[in-house]
C-alpha cells in the first residue's frame, strides 16, 4: 500500500495537509481490500482523476493574488475541479479538487496549507430575568437594544411577528433565496433569544434586546448542517456589509454553531478561528457557542477556541428567577481548549428556553412536543445561551455605542455576579449580568 501515489503524497506533504484531509485521502484506498491486485493500478488512476474533495486552500503571506491565479491555473487543467470562492482577508480560497490536481498544487510554493472543507452544525441539544437583562435602566432610559444590529449566522430567520419591522437584511448561502425564511427553525429561535419582543405572548417570551435589529445570514441547511466554507462566507459577508454601510453597521455577530476543534499547532491555524477574529478586529463583537459536549474537559468547539471572541457556555436556571438554585448545564462544553487556554468566557441561560417558532420547519415537525402555544417553541443548548449573551451586548452598545469588542468582553466578564471564584474552565468568568456589565452613572 505504501507504494500508492496518494499515500506517498500524504507522507511527503503531511505538513501542508490538515489531519481530516489526510484521512480522507488515505481512505480512498479502502476498497482496494476487496479488489484483485492486478486491478489496483487502473483503479488508482481512475480515482486520481475522478475522486473529488471540497477544500480550503491557504496561501502564503503576501502572495494572495499570485497564489489564487496559480490555484486556478492548476484546476483548469483537470476535469471536475473548480475554484469556488476567495477569502482575501485570511488569504484562503475554496475549491473542488481531485487527488491528481491536489498532487500538483502541493508542490506550488505559494500554497501554505490545504484543509478539508469540514462539516459544521448547529449546536442544539425565564432566561431574560435570569440574565438580569429585564428592565435595565440607565440615565432614565430603559435599554432595549434600539439602533443596535445583531447578525444571526445560522439556519435563517422566519419573519415572525415578534421580529416585525426589525429584520434589516437577509442573505442565503445555501439556497440563494432573497426573502427571509428558516427551513430548520434553529436560527429563528436564536434570533428570538436575542431580540424577540414578545408581541405574540403579551411580552412573556421576549429577548434581552426587544428593539434591536436583526440580520439573517443563512449558512446552515434544512438539517442544520453546513461547512467550513459556508460559515466563512457568512462571516466575510458581515465584514463586507460594514465596509459598505459604515454609518449603519452590524454591531454583533451571534454564532450558535461549530465543529470539533482540531489539534493544529495553535488556534490560529484554524480557518474558522481566523475569520471570526477578522470580524472582531473589524470592530464586530462576536459571540459564539461553547458547544454541547460536556461535562468532559477539553470539549470547547471551534470557533469557540478563539482567544478573542466571547465563548458562551450554558447554565440551567431551573425555570425560576431565583439565581441561588442555578448551575452550569451538564451538556455545556468545558475547557481548557485543546490548546490549553481557559474557556468558556461566560455562562448564560440555555436550558428550556422558549423562543420563536418557525412553522413547518424541520425542527418544528420533528419536535412537535416542544411547541409552546402557536408561536413559540422550546430548545436547550449553548445555541440558546449565545444569542442571550448577544442580546445583553446589544444593551451595552445602546448605552455606550463606542465600546470596542475587547471592552465589551472585559465588562461582561468583570460584571458577573456569581461563580467568579469557581473553575473558569466550567463557569468561565461566571453568571452573565446585564446590570453588572453596564455601569450606572447615577450610582457613581
Amino acid at each position: 500500500m505504501f507504494g500508492y501515489s496518494m499515500v506517498q503524497t500524504v507522507r511527503s506533504n503531511a505538513h501542508k495537509l490538515d489531519k481530516p484531509l489526510r484521512e480522507q485521502m488515505l481512505s480512498m484506498y479502502k476498497p482496494f481490500k476487496w479488489t484483485p491486485c492486478f486491478f489496483h493500478n487502473a483503479f488508482e488512476k481512475m480515482l486520481l482523476k475522478r475522486k473529488t474533495y471540497s477544500v480550503i486552500v491557504e496561501l502564503n503571506q503576501g502572495c494572495f493574488d499570485q497564489g489564487s491565479m496559480t490555484v486556478e491555473h492548476v484546476l483548469k487543467k483537470h476535469q471536475k475541479c473548480q475554484l469556488r470562492h476567495s477569502f482575501s482577508k485570511i488569504r484562503c480560497v475554496s475549491a473542488n479538487v481531485t487527488p491528481e490536481s491536489l498532487q500538483e498544487m502541493l508542490v506550488c510554493k505559494d500554497i501554505r496549507k490545504i484543509y478539508l472543507n469540514r462539516e459544521v452544525h448547529a449546536l442544539l441539544d425565564t432566561a431574560v430575568e435570569s440574565a438580569q437583562a429585564f428592565e435595565v435602566i440607565r440615565n432614565g432610559e430603559t435599554l432595549t437594544g434600539k439602533d443596535v444590529t445583531i447578525a444571526v449566522i445560522d439556519t435563517g430567520i422566519y419573519p415572525h411577528e415578534d421580529l416585525e419591522g426589525r429584520i434589516k437584511a437577509f442573505v442565503d448561502f445555501v439556497n440563494q433565496r432573497e426573502e427571509p425564511y428558516d427551513d430548520n427553525g434553529h436560527g429563528t429561535h436564536c434570533a428570538g433569544d436575542a431580540a424577540g419582543n414578545g408581541a405574540s405572548s403579551d411580552g412573556q417570551y421576549r429577548g434581552p434586546a426587544p428593539e434591536a435589529n436583526v440580520i439573517g445570514v443563512k449558512v446552515l441547511n434544512k438539517q442544520g448542517m453546513g461547512s467550513l466554507e459556508s460559515i466563512m462566507q457568512g462571516v466575510e459577508w458581515c465584514i463586507q456589509y460594514n465596509e459598505e454601510h459604515p454609518d449603519d453597521p452590524i454591531h454583533i455577530i451571534s454564532m450558535s454553531l461549530g465543529g470539533q476543534a482540531l489539534p493544529y499547532e495553535n488556534e490560529q491555524e484554524d480557518p474558522m478561528v481566523r475569520i471570526v477574529e477578522e470580524a472582531w478586529n473589524a470592530g464586530i463583537t462576536v459571540c459564539v457557542a461553547a458547544g454541547n459536549s460536556g461535562p468532559d474537559a477539553q470539549t470547547i468547539a471551534s470557533p469557540g477556541v478563539s482567544e478573542k471572541v466571547i465563548t458562551v457556555g450554558a447554565l440551567d436556571d431551573r425555570d425560576t428567577t431565583d439565581r441561588e438554585d442555578d448551575d452550569v448545564a451538564p451538556f455545556s462544553s468545558r475547557g481548557p481548549t485543546i490548546y490549553g487556554k481557559p474557556k468558556p468566557d461566560i455562562l448564560a441561560p440555555g436550558v428550556n428556553i422558549v423562543s420563536l417558532r418557525s412553522p413547518n420547519s424541520f425542527y418544528d415537525k420533528i419536535q412537535k412536543g416542544s411547541r409552546v402555544g402557536s408561536h413559540y417553541t422550546m430548545m436547550s443548548g449553548t445555541s440558546m445561551a449565545t444569542p442571550v449573551c448577544a442580546g445583553v451586548v446589544a444593551l451595552m452598545l445602546q448605552h455606550e455605542p463606542n465600546l470596542t469588542p475587547d471592552e465589551v468582553k472585559t465588562r461582561l466578564m468583570e460584571g458577573t455576579d456569581r461563580w467568579a471564584d469557581r473553575d473558569p474552565n466550567v463557569y468561565g468568568a461566571g453568571y452573565i449580568s446585564a446590570e453588572g456589565a453596564i455601569p450606572n452613572s447615577e450610582e457613581e
